[in-house]
Order: C-alpha cells, then structure tokens, then sequence
C-alpha cells in the first residue's frame, strides 16, 4: 500500500521566569527538595486568588512573534478541568479560543540525497498555562509520590500543524525550535531536566490515483494516534518509526486506519509503544474561562517585544555561511548555540584585525577576507569544532566558562595560518590555553613550542639523521612502499619535539631519500 505519515507535534516549553505563572513562589523548584517551593495558590488553597505572571506573558508573546505567529491583542486565560494526583485544584490554568499567538509557521532544513530541502510546518498556536506538579514512582510502580514543586510553573505550549511527513523532519523541527528559545532566553529547553518536553500526533493516509496529479493524497485526516513520554530527540524519531511501522500494519491487515483516537506512552528500553487510554477531546476538559483572571490586553506588549527579537539561529547560520564563508554543516554548528556563535563572530572579528595589520596584506576589510576568508573559516571551523570542541567535551567545558578569549583563539589561529607553530604543537597549545587561557604567543615562547626554522639549517641535520638511522624505512620507500614516509615523518617530529612542519619534514625526506 502506498501510506504516507502525517505528524503532528506539541511540544511543552518551561519558561525561565524567576517566580512561577499565578503566584510568588520560585521556579527552581526542580534544583530544590520536593514540595518546598509551594504555596496556597499553587497548591490550590480554597479561597486563594492567582495573579498573571506579566514577565512569563512577555516571553510569550517574545517565543509566539519568533515563530511568526499573529499576537491575538485580546487574550485569556480559560480553566481546562481533568483529574489527575499531581494536578491539586482538578483543573489546570490554561488558554482556549484566544491564545497568546496563532497561525505562524517555522521553515527548517531537512538533508535529502540531492542535498538540502527546506520545509515550512505550520504553527497552529502558542498558549500559556501552568505546569501540573511531578509523579515520582518507584522501582516496581507499587508506590506513587507526587512533588508538587513543578506545579504551577509557567509554559508556553506550542502546537504544530499536521505537516511533518518523516520522523527525521520531526527531529529537526523539534532541534531547530530548542535553538529558538535558547536565541530568545526564554528556556534552556533541555529535554533531560524536562524543560522541553513533547508528545507526537500520528495517523497514515493513503495515496489514491485521481484525474489531478496534486489531488492524489487523500485530503481527510484519520484518527491520530498520541505518543507520550518522549524525553530526547532520539526517543521522538524512535517512536514515530515504530509507530509508522504498527499503524501500516494494521492497514495492511484490516484493510483501514485505526478509527479510535487514542494516547500511547512510548517505552524507551523496549522501543515500543503501548496503549494508555482513549484520546480526550476538548468537549471533554470543559473549558471555561477563568474567573479570577482578567483578560489580557497584549498590542503594547506585542510591539515593544517586537523590538527585542534576535537574530534567530536559522538566519544566522546562512549570515555565516554568506559572509565568512562557512559550509552548511559547519555553520549548522557554530550556531547551535547563541554563546558560541557570539564567541565565533568576536573570534572573526579578530581574525580579520591580524589579517589587515601583515605587512604583505594590503587592501580593504572585504577585498582581504574576500581573497583569505574561505582559507580562514576552514581554519577556524577545524580548530574551534575539531579539536577545541574535542577538549572541551572531554573536560565537560561550556563555551560559556571557556578561558580561552576570542581574541586569543584569533591570535592561535593566525600563529597556525603562519606556519609559526606545527600541527603537533598547536594542539598542545591549545590543550594549555583550555586549562588555563593566556596569551598563546607568550605560551609558545615560554614552552618553546614555536615552528622550527628549515633556514638554520637543524632541520637539515634531523632529516640526515632519521634517515641514516632507518636505512631500511629509507629503502621500503625507495622500493615503492608509500607508508615507509610517514613513519620517518613520524621519527622526525619525535626528534625535533614536535616542532617541525610534518609536510616540510615529507618533502625534505622525499628529496634526501632520491638524491
């Protein structure tokens, strides 16, 4: 049968306010001892009166304007009723028919075997409510402990439109949305901690041949199936696969979709999904607005955020890729992150300073980055990503804590570039600059770690002593075996203490060895 997925996502942001969404209380609560950041309000208390958290508003009006929503400037707040242990009040503060943002859309880029394919899914709405409280279950599920320290902290709940047609474009929109809110500051958005936190609408239409070539898919959508518990891009990807390959089945089984909407939870170790209930609809919740809340006026808002949105990541990925050079992949991950993309702009910033003050550079900021830019970024990119982001993984280092200061990363490049330290070496530099930053010109001189000079004449020596003393490398060489250089490269660099250019000692090998 001819199937195609259509997938849906709503995915849960906790914002970074200080206090949660109706009442004082702090919005820590995750790094505090259960049920100590609680108060009547938050706890339903009868007789208790929530109040607007106008900073949580901000944000999402801020995180809506960035998915290029439409701001509703008449907005409330409704009451969504259902029972559950960590919800205290038996219903939830939430928003209905006007949330804070609405039909917007988010385009991102989706690797295809012919290269880049961009998709623009569609943004159902943005609304506020608070979170319910945490269940905590033991080992065998037997015992039930509720922290109510999560509950009533503020979320901006985006919905997607059914237009996510791959478990990869899933993943990707999902990627692309957590670099938004780290851009805007509105969420770390970590899916770990539960910041970020999404459930996957699916269901599988058929492809049916008619007259008009674009009116082959059929049009209606069949009942969805919702997955829960997704906690990690993987598990998200993992589920909708498992899912297409269920649902299929049961078509090509039964000859039809399933025709009961239902909610399934998405077991990780097993990588499978299993049934939890029949799927509520929104009759069932029994919405009403909120009586202890006014309505919200949200035009001033709205146009004072307007002036605070970023640069978002996905237009500054092409800035980079456009002005400095960079490739898609290598762009992808420079601005993944708001931080190191700041870092790397101030670190270009440097770079270009060094270039323009060489003495045998001449010429405008864009005539010199026009001719040594794309030589530069590949340089940049393969140090900072490469080697740098190596080292800093391996000693759980955020660029945010990194001492190693953009204009001394620009300055270890251009020592690179110049050929003033080798390969070798500048690893070891770099290695000293993690640990305790300085100046890498100053480091180079005080650990002797600078380039040998081929002019003085020690290169000379080296190369006539490594070959003298492996007579039989030397002849594997000459008899054609190729590896034979590198492993008296190898020796040459042992010898000079890393300080030789590996493809000037090549070279040098290469001609002492023929003569």
């Amino acid at each position: 049968m001819n199937l195609e997925p259509v997938i849906g996502l709503e995915i849960h942001v906790q914002l970074k306010t200080k206090s949660k969404m109706f009442c004082g209380c702090s919005n820590r609560g995750e790094y505090e001892n259960p049920n100590t950041t609680i108060c009547p309000v938050c706890t339903g208390q009868p007789g208790v009166l929530p109040v607007i958290n106008k900073e949580a508003v901000k944000m999402g009006v801020l995180a809506s304007l960035a998915l290029n929503c439409r701001i509703n400037e008449h907005s409330k707040f409704d009451r969504k009723h259902y029972f559950y242990p960590d919800l205290p009040k038996g219903y939830q503060i939430s928003q209905f028919d006007l949330p804070v943002g609405e039909t917007g859309f988010l385009e991102i880029d989706v690797p295809t075997k012919e290269g880049v394919r961009t998709a623009r899914i569609g943004i159902t709405r943005l609304h506020m409510e608070e979170d319910a409280a945490k269940n905590n279950h033991n080992a065998d599920k037997t015992i039930t402990l509720v922290d109510y320290n999560r509950g009533g902290t503020p979320l901006a709940e985006i919905v997607s439109e059914p237009d996510i047609r791959s478990p990869q474009e899933a993943k990707i929109f999902l990627q692309e949305l957590r670099k938004i809110m780290r851009y805007l500051g509105v969420s770390d958005a970590d899916m770990e901690k539960g910041q970020l936190r999404c459930d996957a609408n699916i269901s599988m239409r058929e492809y049916v041949e008619k007259a008009a070539p674009d009116e082959g898919w059929a049009m209606q959508l069949n009942p969805k199936t919702e997955i829960k518990n997704l906690n990690s891009f993987r598990s998200v990807e993992r589920a909708l696969e498992y899912e297409i390959a269920r649902q299929t089945k049961h078509w090509e089984d039964t000859g039809l979709p399933s025709n009961v909407q239902t909610t399934r939870g998405w077991d990780d170790a097993k990588g499978v999904t299993t049934e939890q209930r029949t799927k509520e609809g929104s009759s069932d919740y029994r919405y009403f607005p909120e009586p202890d809340l006014p309505p919200m006026e949200l035009a001033e808002i709205r146009d004072k955020q307007k002036e605070m949105l970023p640069e978002l990541p996905r237009a500054r990925k092409y800035r980079f890729m456009d002005e400095y050079g960079f490739s898609m992949a290598d762009a992808e991950i420079l601005t993944e992150d708001p931080y190191k993309a700041e870092y790397t702009e101030r670190a270009l910033s440097e770079l270009i300073s060094w270039l323009m003050s060489m003495p045998n550079i001449e010429g405008t900021e864009t005539e010199i980055w026009d001719k040594y830019g794309e030589k530069m970024a590949k340089l940049y990119s393969g140090w900072f990503i490469n080697k740098l982001g190596g080292i800093m993984a391996q000693n759980a280092i955020d660029i945010r804590i990194l001492k190693i200061t953009p204009e001394n990363f620009a300055e270890f490049i251009i020592l690179v570039y110049e050929n003033k330290i080798s390969g070798p070496n500048a690893l070891k530099l770099l290695e000293m600059m993690t640990e305790a930053g300085g100046d890498p010109s100053q480091l180079i001189d005080k650990h002797d770690l600078g380039a040998m000079k081929e002019d003085e004449g020690e290169m000379d020596k080296i190369i006539e002593k490594v070959v003298n003393e492996h007579q039989a490398a030397s002849s594997d060489y000459k008899a054609g075996k190729q590896t034979a250089i590198m492993f008296l490269v190898g020796q040459v660099m042992k010898e000079s203490k890393g300080k030789a250019n590996p493809e000037v000692a090549k070279e040098m090998l290469i001609e002492k060895i023929e003569k």
